[in-house]
């Protein structure tokens, strides 16, 4: 079975990974692990969200000083 673009996507960046391990303590390789903490959220859904909360906030503040 051929590879799909996502296999081979990670696959290489497996293999990156590997080769950047290669001839390092495991203390070494712990240190940088917790140096590479990624967001839980990405910053497409945090502008999403701040556009729901805050604009929401802002249309009702229109909506009340204009009296619509």
């Amino acid at each position: 079975m051929a590879q799909t673009l996502e296999q081979r996507r990670r696959n290489a960046k497996f293999v990156k990974d590997q080769e950047a391990r290669r001839g390092k303590s495991e203390e070494q390789i712990k240190k940088r692990t917790k140096e590479a903490a990624k967001s839980p959220i990405s910053m497409f859904w945090l502008v999403i969200l701040g556009f729901v909360i805050f604009g929401g906030l802002v249309f009702e503040a229109l909506s009340r000083f204009f009296g619509l």
